[in-house]
């Protein structure tokens, strides 16, 4: 077990970077759809979920744009309502596409959410 032993009489001062969250990232992610535009995020977390999100939007029609931290989401151009199954395999969350989906499409194709034996 680790311990930390500190020794009052000194300020304690600095900054520490928080990183995102994925839980608040990828329902907003899955939302853009529905924007049928541009939408910019900042501090999105660089990890698989986020990345196979970002792809499953790619392969419905939409780009992605990465500059440092702000990513560019376009979705004005998505035309697909089929998650491809390999995609949606690779994590149980890609399933909140559903309801952007369904929104924009009135319909939606996808197989069984990934990344959970059940």
């Amino acid at each position: 077990m680790s311990e930390y032993i500190i020794k009052g009489g000194k300020k304690i001062e600095g900054e520490v970077e928080i990183s995102g969250s994925k839980n608040a990232a990828l329902p907003i992610i899955a939302a853009t759809i529905l924007n049928a535009g541009k939408t910019t995020l900042y501090n999105v977390p660089n990890i698989h979920d986020t990345q196979m999100m970002f792809e499953i939007l790619k392969k419905l029609g939409g780009s992605v744009i990465k500059k440092s931290n702000k990513i560019i989401i376009d979705t004005s151009k998505i035309n697909k309502y089929e998650i491809p199954e390999d995609l949606m395999r690779q994590m149980r969350s890609s399933v909140i596409f559903v309801g952007g989906l369904i929104g924009k499409h009135k319909k939606v194709t996808f197989s069984y959410p990934g990344d959970c034996d059940i």
